[in-house]
């Protein structure tokens, strides 16, 4: 099969390119900014850079690859930078995946008139934002794919436009896609979330002797799942999701931030000084984020496989050897 993966220098995508590859199929990885992943990787896969933004690479490179399944995972997908950058979120979030699908009609245009590729796009569970409150507030935690969007960022806001625009090309263009509502996920070559932040930070603190950890909102809750079991997840959909379909990817267990400090504590075997970090916490954030997977289970038969300590353990590993 020959797989395209966008925002293949991300983590998921660099971990994802590597699997395709092993798999047996044809892979070309998509970059544009970050590099220091790709590095990471000693397969002889194909990487080529390619600002999403603008049309013209990738129109050429879909209708020159013609690639069976698309895995558009790259964009701005940080909310934190969301808040600095908003234009910049909206363009490269939005007008990225507008531009794979207008590449996909110029290939059936030109190229092959019957060309049908899967595409699966990495939506977001901030789409749901303060739906996510309003459900705590009535006793309710799992929040369903038919749930109301309402984004507290201008990243959500982008992933509800990403979302919404595949549906329509779905419906119009007769393009296959899966919306992806991907929930938080971690791992190795992860930054920027607050698991990679206090795993780093804690090894920091190994290696110096000063056992200090700077944190946001320890209360906030999060259904965190190892990388590893969204990556599979993303192929199931690809595989054997309904075309047109919305899916939550999410763990099953929720942790609240203080339990990941503690399992960090428990790996190192050293108890952290904390320090709470204005910069660090968010002028709105959701207080419990966690999705109902009833969906993507019976379709696909995807279950999580990796304990959350399993997954702090190898990031802690990780972090030791860089």
């Amino acid at each position: 099969m020959k797989v395209l993966v966008t925002g293949a220098g991300g983590m998921v995508g660099s971990h994802m390119v590597e699997l395709l590859y092993n798999r047996g199929d044809e892979v070309i990885g998509i970059w544009h900014k970050n590099k220091k992943n790709i590095e990471q990787i000693t397969l002889p896969i194909k990487f080529v850079q390619c600002d999403l933004r603008y049309a013209q690479g990738i129109d050429e490179l879909i209708m020159d690859f013609l690639p069976d399944q698309i895995y558009h995972l790259a964009a701005q997908s940080y909310p934190t930078v969301s808040w600095v950058s908003p234009t910049e979120t909206i363009d490269v979030n939005i007008n990225s995946t507008i531009n794979i699908y207008e590449a996909i009609k110029k290939a059936r245009k030109y190229v092959k008139p019957d060309y049908d590729p899967m595409v699966v796009v990495a939506c977001s569970s901030a789409e749901y934002g303060e739906t996510l409150n309003q459900m705590e507030g009535k006793g309710e935690v799992y929040v369903k794919e038919t749930a109301q969007l309402q984004p507290l960022h201008p990243y959500g806001v982008s992933k509800v436009g990403q979302d919404l625009i595949s549906f329509q090309y779905f419906m119009n263009d007769h393009i296959r896609c899966i919306r992806a509502r991907i929930f938080n996920s971690t791992g190795t070559r992860k930054v920027n979330d607050v698991t990679s932040d206090f795993t780093k930070r804690a090894i920091e603190a190994e290696k110096s002797g000063v056992w200090e950890l700077k944190v946001g909102n320890l209360d906030t809750q999060r259904a965190i799942m190892d990388q590893r079991d969204l990556v599979k997840g993303l192929m199931l959909l690809a595989d054997n999701g309904n075309a047109g379909e919305v899916y939550n990817i999410s763990s099953e267990y929720v942790y609240r931030i203080s339990d990941i400090v503690i399992m960090i504590e428990e790996q190192i075997g050293h108890k952290l000084e904390i320090r709470v970090d204005e910069k660090l916490i968010r002028p709105t954030d959701e207080k419990i984020i966690v999705g109902d997977i009833t969906k993507i289970k019976n379709d696909t038969g995807w279950k999580q496989d990796i304990p959350m300590k399993q997954t702090i353990a190898d990031m802690l590993e990780y972090w030791r050897k860089l």
